[in-house]
């Protein structure tokens, strides 16, 4: 009897570890699911027919009751991250103090967008009218949401 809930508790460890830990249906689930079955089978077959379908009962109901566990909303909430980011990836250039008229300087070549530089701020900007060669002095002209379109400063 002793390898019988033995077997059942691998079998549960392993499906709980399938569940909450590994992604997909893989090796821990797998193992899992053959051992619970040799246990059932098992005891059918050293303790007969009705032992057998106690064995059986009892793994079904421990099953169940742990897919409850598991399934239930306030589980996830104790293991779920709390944690939330609340940065931006990109401010608009009105944050940033950028506006029409701003000169600047390419630290990129534009081909035509590239990097360029606003007082402090590196910034993604698009030329206006094909190449501007790095370290060429820039100035901004329109602002399309946050596309920043320039022009080379003659």
């Amino acid at each position: 009897m002793a390898l019988i809930i033995t077997l059942i508790a691998i079998g549960i460890l392993l499906l709980a570890i399938e569940l909450l830990i590994t992604p997909g249906f893989g090796l821990p689930g797998i193992l899992g699911l053959i051992s619970i079955v040799g246990a059932v089978v098992l005891s059918f077959v050293d303790y007969g027919h009705v032992m057998g379908l106690v064995v059986l009962a009892i793994v079904i109901i421990i099953l169940s009751i742990c897919t409850w566990l598991i399934l239930r909303s306030d589980t996830w909430k104790n293991i779920s991250l709390k944690e939330s980011i609340s940065s931006k990836s990109n401010t608009s250039p009105k944050e940033k103090g950028l506006a029409l008229g701003t000169k600047g300087v390419a630290i990129s070549r534009l081909a035509p967008s590239g990097k360029a530089r606003f007082n402090s701020y590196d910034t993604e900007v698009w030329s206006q009218s094909g190449m501007i060669n790095n370290g060429t002095l820039i100035e901004i002209i329109d602002v399309e949401g946050s596309k920043i379109i320039v022009k080379q400063i003659d």
